[in-house]
């Protein structure tokens, strides 16, 4: 198989980790890539927004499959001029990815499916906010409707800071707060058959203990030892299935990567929201436990066949990433400062190093190029294990103003 994959994160440098040690995959590419991601695949400059640059490319290598990584080119219908070339891609259509793209669409097919979620209100005036505000108290949950980078989303006890959310947004979608502990689930699926991953869960907040605002994810761990039993069984038949099979209703197939992000309640589980696509940092640590090589799987969906598959096998270990930031994270962050120690914090072999926000400085030096740098990420017998093996090597890594969580999987692997 040829594989090109599209994006530049660590999600993607987690994908094309996992395709490289796939005896399947002859010829590995990315587009645009990264300084790490360079070190496992062929880098291509690309406007990864663009159906036909993608499209062309994946022409002239020769690509088996095409896997869309991030969320914006799935919205702009990238995978759907891939497939119109006649080429297998994983990665849902344009019009499917809006179960991403917009909350508000999300919500109506939830209600179609019936599946379990927030009760909620689509506001587009500033008097609209003010009064699902009112209706529901605090804590506030505005979310804006589009796509924003894993930043859309304000939860607060200041009505205020929320009305000025939902002012800075064309649409919003304010619902009901659900408490309880939150889980990411990804699902593969063909549009048909559904095959769920194994449970993650990812930190939001940007300081320990779950303060400071909202990021793109600062860390995660998988498995989850507190989650229910049958918890992937019941979400499977409650949320995954259902979902898929009123997008196919539709005449909006979905296949690609369903990701459900959870809420497990006093009153049973409920969906927060739909991701299209891998979510970063839950990837890392996922697939890091994935035994049954990625290549074939990615495959199955693209080309309707899932039901043939055998099984997954997973490690019976654990997973933990933590993520280094850049200074300023997230509000300004810093770039262009070197990057330091990664072959010592991969030495020992306990742990290895995804590049997320990198690129490569004139030198060969790796310069940081983002807000989230680096996903450090280490497998362990058990948390505890993995834990340590994963602080070990973020303690190795020198990036001027760098940041980090300290209490990423600390609960879990403590209780």
């Amino acid at each position: 198989m040829k594989v090109l994959v599209i994006g530049g994160g660590a999600r993607e440098h987690a994908l094309c980790r996992s395709l490289s040690q796939d005896p399947a995959v002859t010829e590995l590419h990315c587009a645009p890539g990264n300084a790490g991601i360079a070190q496992v695949a062929t880098v291509h400059p690309v406007d990864q927004l663009d159906g036909a640059q993608v499209t062309g490319l994946a022409e002239r290598l020769g690509a088996t499959l095409v896997v869309v990584g991030p969320e914006a080119p799935l919205v702009a219908g990238v995978a759907d001029a891939v497939r119109a070339a006649g080429i297998p891609v994983f990665g849902p259509s344009g019009a499917a990815a809006q179960l991403e793209g917009s909350k508000a669409f999300a919500k109506d097919v939830m209600a179609g499916a019936g599946v379990p979620t927030a009760r909620s209100y689509v506001c587009t005036t500033a008097a609209e906010a003010a009064e699902a505000l009112d209706a529901f108290g605090a804590p506030y949950v505005v979310k804006d409707d589009g796509l924003a980078a894993g930043k859309g989303v304000v939860v607060t006890s200041d009505r205020e800071a929320a009305l000025a959310h939902a002012a800075s947004c064309e649409r919003v979608v304010i619902e009901e707060y659900l408490d309880g502990p939150e889980v990411s689930l990804f699902a593969i699926t063909d549009g048909t058959t559904v095959v769920p991953l194994q449970p993650a869960q990812d930190f939001k907040r940007a300081l320990d203990g779950d303060e400071g605002p909202n990021t793109g994810g600062m860390g995660a761990y998988s498995p989850l030892p507190w989650a229910p039993d049958g918890l992937v069984e019941e979400v499977l038949e409650t949320v995954l299935q259902p979902t898929v099979d009123e997008l196919r209703r539709r005449g909006t197939e979905f296949s690609g990567l369903l990701y459900a992000g959870l809420a497990l309640t006093s009153r049973g589980t409920r969906v927060i929201e739909f991701n299209a696509r891998f979510g970063d940092p839950e990837t890392q640590v996922v697939l890091a436990r994935l035994r049954t090589p990625l290549a074939a799987v990615l495959l199955a969906s693209a080309t309707g066949t899932l039901d043939q598959l055998e099984p997954l096998r997973w490690d019976e270990g654990a997973a933990v990433t933590v993520v280094v930031a850049s200074e300023g994270y997230p509000a300004a962050p810093r770039t262009g400062d070197p990057i330091e120690g990664l072959t010592e914090a991969e030495a020992d072999g306990t742990a290895f190093v995804l590049h997320a926000g990198t690129r490569a400085g004139e030198d060969g030096q790796v310069l940081s190029a983002g807000g989230r740098v680096l996903s450090v990420t280490a497998t362990g017998a058990d948390l505890a294990e993995a834990r340590g093996h994963a602080y070990a090597a973020v303690d190795r890594i020198s990036l001027k103003g760098g940041q980090h969580r300290t209490d990423i999987a600390l609960k879990a692997a403590t209780a």
